[in-house]
Parts: structure tokens; C-alpha cells; sequence
């Protein structure tokens, strides 16, 4: 038995995403570190990990309208 470098417990999501089809949506969890975790509800062993500045960074990113050119 291995173990995993994400924790088991402790995921969040956005009360916004009851809405979502399948109730698919991102995961967020923070590890001892202070690193901020990353997953896609419907993806959980795929995990992403970076830092708390770089998250707000992106999320400011997002707000801003700064890749809405990127098509799907």
C-alpha cells in the first residue's frame, strides 16, 4: 500500500457548483505546507499543487477577463 500526497479528507468546493452538470467542479484543499491543492471533482487522483500568491494571481487573471481569447 502506497500513500498519496494529497490528503484524503479536507477537500472544498464552491457552493456554486450544486449547479453543475454531473455536480463536476474544482476541489480545493490546503496541505500542511500551506500549498493549496488542486482537482477536478470528477478527476480526483489528478491533482494539481501551487501556492496561495499564485492562485490569487490567477484568480485575478480570470476576473480580469485576461483569457477569455482562449478557445475550448
Amino acid at each position: 500500500m502506497t500513500s498519496t500526497p494529497w490528503p484524503a479528507e479536507g477537500w472544498r468546493k464552491s457552493s456554486y457548483s450544486a449547479d453543475a452538470p454531473d455536480n463536476a467542479c474544482v476541489e480545493l484543499a490546503r496541505t500542511p505546507d500551506a500549498s493549496i491543492l488542486l482537482r477536478e471533482s470528477d478527476e480526483p487522483h489528478t491533482v494539481i499543487a501551487t501556492t496561495p500568491a499564485t492562485l490569487r494571481a490567477f484568480a485575478r487573471a480570470v476576473k480580469a477577463g485576461r483569457f477569455d481569447h482562449v478557445s475550448r
